[in-house]
């Protein structure tokens, strides 16, 4: 019915200019989760297991709010609130279409206040955690920024940093920035901790520090976080969409492409040390996205 983002945006602001970022902060935690739910049920059937249920996260969550809140310090309890604020604040500017240079430093926030939140304990499992959070920031967010200077360039003069420029596009932005999409692959599978690049905190017992900056979180205020992470999966495979804003389904298809690519990724590599991590990054995602960049300046993109 809706065949790209902007009608179907369109369509909900005609109702109510509220309804279409209350349908994406409501309906963004429960595609995650689902999202997590299959990545888990996939990964069992490699593994020659059958699986928890598709439905298990939720479950999980609200086994984890039934649970009696223990904590540590106030502080961390607060942090737990920042990251789960900043992750809806995210899918907020993105509903609204606003900067995506805005919605990439709020992302950063939110994983900041999940660092601070592990910093904040005296546990040295979640400060190795924490310190290998900051050596996962050092080697993506380079690759984001240089994502988000490739939408400026692709939007036509005057050029913009704006999601909704994005969905306005004639053509799809994969067609100006190709080698961004691997790129950006790279960066989802370390934000997602999967293998080769889980070094800060393990969704699977296949590594020696299994939970890392969570590992003092518990009861409901684990599940704040196992939330924001929802939130989280969402906006990672919703920008990767974003590569095919033209039509609403292919992008979609892409983005599911991607999610079944890191699934086979994850189960097929071992994990290898965070300065590895570090120098495969800058070596290979990086070289690709600066090659994208000064592409792009060539067509006189710039």
């Amino acid at each position: 019915m809706w065949s790209d983002w902007e009608t179907f945006s369109a369509f909900c602001s005609g109702i109510c200019p509220a309804l279409f970022p209350a349908i994406m902060v409501l309906a963004a935690p429960l595609v995650g989760a689902l999202l997590m739910g299959i990545d888990r049920k996939i990964t069992a059937r490699i593994q020659g297991r059958i699986g928890p249920p598709i439905l298990q996260p939720v479950y999980d969550v609200l086994k984890l709010f039934a649970k009696e809140p223990l904590f540590l310090n106030r502080l961390y309890i607060f942090y737990a609130w920042l990251y789960l604020a900043f992750m809806i604040l995210v899918v907020v500017l993105l509903a609204m279409g606003q900067d995506i240079l805005m919605v990439l430093f709020v992302h950063a926030f939110a994983t900041i206040a999940l660092i601070l939140g592990a910093m904040s304990v005296r546990s040295p499992y979640s400060r190795i955690g924490a310190s290998r959070k900051i050596m996962q920031m050092v080697a993506y967010e380079p690759i984001l920024i240089l994502f988000v200077v490739g939408i400026y360039l692709s939007t036509p003069h005057p050029h913009s940093f704006l999601a909704s420029a994005v969905m306005k596009l004639n053509q799809p932005l994969l067609f100006t920035l190709p080698l961004l999409l691997p790129a950006y692959f790279a960066a989802v599978v370390i934000k997602m901790e999967k293998s080769p690049f889980d070094v800060s905190s393990g969704h699977h017992a296949h590594q020696e520090l299994v939970r890392g900056v969570t590992i003092e979180y518990s009861g409901p205020f684990l599940a704040l976080i196992e939330i924001a992470h929802f939130y989280e999966v969402f906006i990672l495979f919703f920008i990767m969409a974003m590569f095919w804003s033209t039509n609403l389904w292919i992008g979609a298809g892409i983005a599911l492409a991607g999610f079944f690519a890191q699934i086979l990724v994850d189960n097929a590599s071992p994990r290898l040390t965070t300065f590895w991590m570090i120098r495969f990054m800058w070596a290979g995602p990086m070289l690709l996205a600066l090659c994208n960049i000064v592409w792009l300046y060539g067509m006189g993109r710039g």
